[in-house]
C-alpha cells in the first residue's frame, strides 16, 4: 500500500511522525464512460477557452477563485498558496478528546489509515492508540492535506489509528422543512416497531455485496459472449397493507420466519454458494429448463401411448383365455356337484336299507320273546 501523505500528529509536546494511506476504495463502484451512440466511440472532454474558443493544453491550466455572488474570477498561483500561513500544513494538531457519540455522522468524510513513520514513532504511536481504546475517546484536530485544511477525527481500529476527515460545521445544511409536523404515534405501534427492530437480528458484513455492480458485470459478460441478456424475474404481487399496525405485525412475522429459515439452512448445510456462482447456476437452469421440458413431455406421451396399446393387446389376447377358463371352471363345478349328489343319494339308500334290516330284526326278536313267554 502506497502512502499518499506524510506528516505528524501533535499530541501535546509529543510528536508522532506518520504515513497516511487511503482506507477506502471507490474504484469498485460502477462508473460509465460517455460514448457516441452512433458509432460507439468514446467522447473526449477538451478544455476550451471561453474567450477565444481554442483548446487549452494542461500546462496552461491554472487556478482561480470566484468570490460567492461575484462574477469576477481572481487568479491564484500555487506559489502564492504555498506561502500562506498554515500551521497545520504538515501536522495534525489534536485539539480535544471527546466521546464518539458527540460526532455527527453527517460530518464524516473520507477515511485514512495512519501508520508510524520510522522506528522512533512506533512507541508513541502505540501509546496514543492504547489511550484511545482504554479511554474510549476519539481525538479531534485540524490538518491540511492536498491544499486545504479540514477537521479530522482519530480513533483506534483493529490495532491501527484511523483518521476521518470531517466537514466543517457550516458545511452541514439544516434539516428545516424536511421533517414532518407533529404526528401522533400509538403505544402499540411503537412497541411493534421496536419488536421488528429486535427481530431483524444482527448484520453480518460478509453478506453485504453491491448487487447492482454484479448485475452490470454479468450484463457486460453476456454481451461480450454474444448472448442475449437475461431479464430479471419480476417480483411477485404482494398484498397492499394500508393499516400501519397490520404492516408492522406482518413485517415481524416475516422477519422471524426469515431468521428461522436461515437457521434451518445453516443446520442442513455448512457450505454457502457464492453469489455469482448461485446466480450463474440459476441462469443456467433457466436456460436449460425449456429445452428439457419438451422432450420430457414427448417421452411421457410416447410411454403413455405404448402402455395403452400394450394393455389393449393384452386384454384382447386374454379374452378367449378367460372365457375358456370360465367354461372349464363351470364344468369342473358341475361335475363336482353331480358327484356329490350321487354320493348323497347312495348314502341315503344305504341308510334306508339299514333301517329296514334293523326293524325286521327287532320284529323277529319280539316274536321270539312272545313264544318263550307263551
Amino acid at each position: 500500500m502506497r502512502s499518499i501523505w506524510n506528516g505528524s500528529i501533535s499530541f501535546g509536546l509529543v510528536t508522532i511522525p506518520v504515513k497516511t494511506y487511503s482506507a477506502t476504495d471507490r474504484t469498485s463502484s460502477v462508473s460509465f464512460v460517455r460514448i457516441h451512440e452512433k458509432d460507439g466511440a468514446q467522447i473526449q472532454y477538451r478544455k476550451i477557452c471561453e474567450l477565444d474558443g481554442e483548446e487549452v493544453p494542461n500546462e496552461e491550466v491554472g487556478k482561480g477563485y470566484q468570490p460567492p455572488g461575484d462574477d469576477i474570477i481572481v487568479p491564484v498561483s500555487d506559489d502564492e498558496l504555498s506561502r500562506l500561513p498554515m500551521p497545520t500544513s504538515k501536522t495534525l494538531t489534536i485539539l480535544s478528546f471527546v466521546d464518539p457519540g458527540e460526532i455527527d455522522p453527517l460530518q464524516l468524510d473520507k477515511a485514512y489509515y495512519l501508520g508510524p513513520n520510522g522506528a522512533a514513532a512506533t512507541k508513541p504511536y502505540a501509546l496514543l492508540r492504547e489511550a484511545l481504546e482504554h479511554h474510549r475517546k476519539v481525538a479531534i484536530g485540524k490538518v491540511a492535506m492536498r491544499g486545504r485544511e479540514s477537521l479530522a477525527m482519530l480513533r483506534a481500529y483493529e490495532g491501527a489509528i484511523v483518521m476521518h476527515a470531517l466537514l466543517w460545521p457550516d458545511q452541514i445544511r439544516p434539516a428545516a422543512g424536511v421533517a414532518p409536523e407533529a404526528v401522533q404515534i400509538r403505544e402499540n405501534e411503537l412497541s411493534l416497531a421496536e419488536t421488528l427492530m429486535d427481530s431483524l437480528g444482527e448484520l453480518d458484513p460478509a453478506e453485504l455485496h453491491d448487487e447492482y455492480r454484479e448485475a452490470v458485470e454479468e450484463l457486460v459478460a453476456a454481451k461480450l459472449e454474444g448472448e442475449e441478456p437475461v431479464a430479471p424475474a419480476a417480483p411477485g404481487p404482494s398484498a397492499r397493507v394500508i393499516d400501519l399496525t397490520a404492516a408492522l405485525e406482518k413485517s415481524v412475522r416475516a422477519a422471524r420466519e426469515g431468521r428461522t429459515d436461515a437457521a434451518e439452512g445453516e443446520a442442513e448445510s455448512a457450505s454457502v454458494t457464492p453469489i455469482r456462482g448461485r446466480r450463474a447456476a440459476e441462469k443456467a437452469a433457466a436456460k436449460k429448463a425449456p429445452a428439457k421440458k419438451a422432450p420430457a413431455k414427448k417421452a411421457a406421451a410416447k410411454k403413455s401411448t405404448t402402455a395403452k396399446s400394450t394393455a389393449t393387446k393384452s386384454a384382447a389376447k386374454s379374452a378367449p383365455e378367460k372365457s375358456a377358463a370360465k367354461k372349464s371352471t363351470a364344468a369342473k363345478t358341475g361335475a363336482a356337484k353331480s358327484a356329490t349328489t350321487k354320493h348323497a343319494a347312495a348314502k341315503s339308500t344305504a341308510g334306508k336299507s339299514a333301517a329296514k334290516k334293523s326293524a325286521a330284526q327287532k320284529s323277529a326278536a319280539k316274536r321270539g320273546t312272545a313264544k318263550k313267554s307263551g
